[in-house]
């Protein structure tokens, strides 16, 4: 292309589209891993809901597993880097928990995603199976180390063991997603995720 033509073309253009295209997949296949889950989701149809073909999907992605691995990194990420801010400012730990639930309520994608996706990884077999694996184990000892931490410094309660209280606060919170998916029809009775979530850790505390 000449100058006359209007220049030569511009790669920072195309890279431009190209990561817009890669967010457009992203965005359109967590919404749709979380309306029929990984197995019944097909990448053409990912394709043909982002407007693209299914080759143009695959050179972003060259599978199905791939893209799943793409859509939980995003989803962590996004967590990570908000939990991280609000640790950053001061807030508790197990209060940050609650911001993470309060930030999840905005997004129902997200929420769906996650009920979906960690009930069909209890299969070995699911491609997902070692992350949800990676995440429970991880979540589980950070919230175990933070409630040690309140013991010793006398802020739990009496009898309370630590490891069995980070298993409870994780089960109500996974829990209350799926109470409150199932209430998304009557949204002045859909529970107050994070409101209970916060309730049931100020229980274990003195």
């Amino acid at each position: 292309m000449t100058l006359q033509d209007g220049g030569p073309a511009d790669p920072r253009r195309g890279y431009a589209r190209g990561r817009a295209t890669r967010e457009d997949i992203l965005e359109t296949a967590l919404v749709l891993f979380g309306e029929v889950g990984y197995h019944t989701a097909s990448l053409r149809e990912i394709a043909a809901r982002v407007g693209i073909s299914h080759p143009g999907l695959l050179h972003h992605f060259p599978s199905k597993a791939a893209l799943l691995e793409a859509v939980l990194q995003r989803r962590d990420d996004v967590d990570d880097a908000a939990m991280q801010v609000d640790l950053a400012q001061g807030v508790d730990y197990l209060e940050a928990l609650v911001r993470v639930v309060e930030r999840n309520a905005a997004r129902p994608g997200i929420v769906e995603l996650f009920a979906t996706l960690s009930a069909e990884a209890t299969a070995p077999t699911h491609p997902a199976h070692a992350y949800f694996e990676r995440r429970y184990a991880e979540v589980l000892t950070t919230t175990t180390a933070v409630f040690e931490q309140h013991r010793a410094a006398g802020t739990l309660r009496a009898g309370v063991d630590p490891a069995s209280a980070a298993r409870r606060l994780v089960a109500v919170m996974d829990g209350l997603q799926v109470q409150w998916l199932l209430g998304a029809d009557s949204p002045a009775d859909r529970v107050d995720m994070a409101a209970e979530v916060r309730a049931e850790y100020l229980a274990f505390l003195a």
